[in-house]
């Protein structure tokens, strides 16, 4: 793997823990638009795209309805539920002040709240550029908003640019940047987990992304 000169991370369940949040606005709209809601374990394991690329499938007709809703439950609650991930704000702080690195995000959440977040968190300095949904003209997987999160940086997608995340919509977006894809999370991939885009290297802690770097 080459060293980064970029790192670009995914938001969600990666540097900060939000699927109660996620999964209480899911919920109430589901519910509202007479469909079951998913269980909490179902909705760590469906919640992927963004809700533009997966709304349609799951509201159809519904789907701008639905959308305003999902959005108007998620705003009253995402910074009350808001929490780091352990070791996160230590290893921002570290990469943040290692000279000629590009930080980033690369994020399915819908953009301001995204922005809103960070800045409520006080991580705004540590990141160059923070992409989220409906920001670039497709969301992740596509490699649009890592193409957005590099602006400014005279990178181009490639080897040298880490993308960590943990969900396999990262490991995609990762591949179909040209970019060294990073799991980040306890479980080691099962056989055939991440079949579409297998990701470079696993770990399991920020210490241990820490680590990659010496």
């Amino acid at each position: 793997m080459p060293a980064p000169k970029a790192i670009l991370f995914d938001w969600d369940n990666t540097l900060v823990d939000t699927w109660s949040v996620i999964h209480h606005a899911l919920a109430v709209t589901f519910e509202a638009f007479g469909r079951t809601p998913w269980t909490l374990e179902e909705t760590r394991q469906r919640v992927r795209a963004s809700a533009r690329d997966a709304f349609p499938e799951l509201f159809g007709d519904d789907t701008e309805a639905a959308t305003e809703l999902f959005y108007e439950t998620f705003a009253r609650d995402h910074l009350k539920g808001l929490a780091p991930r352990r070791g996160a704000p230590e290893t921002l702080a570290a990469l943040a002040a290692r000279e000629g690195l590009w930080l980033g995000v690369v994020s399915n959440k819908t953009g301001r709240y995204l922005r809103q977040e960070a800045e409520h968190l006080g991580w705004n300095g540590h990141f160059r550029q923070l992409v989220g949904a409906l920001d670039a003209v497709r969301d992740k997987p596509a490699r649009d908003p890592v193409v957005m999160a590099l602006s400014g940086s005279g990178l181009e997608p490639g080897p040298a640019v880490w993308f960590v995340g943990d969900t396999d919509i990262d490991m995609l977006c990762a591949r179909n940047a040209g970019c060294t894809g990073l799991l980040i999370r306890d479980e080691a991939p099962a056989e055939g987990e991440f079949a579409e885009a297998a990701p470079h290297r696993h770990v399991a802690t920020f210490e241990e992304l820490l680590a990659l770097l010496e």
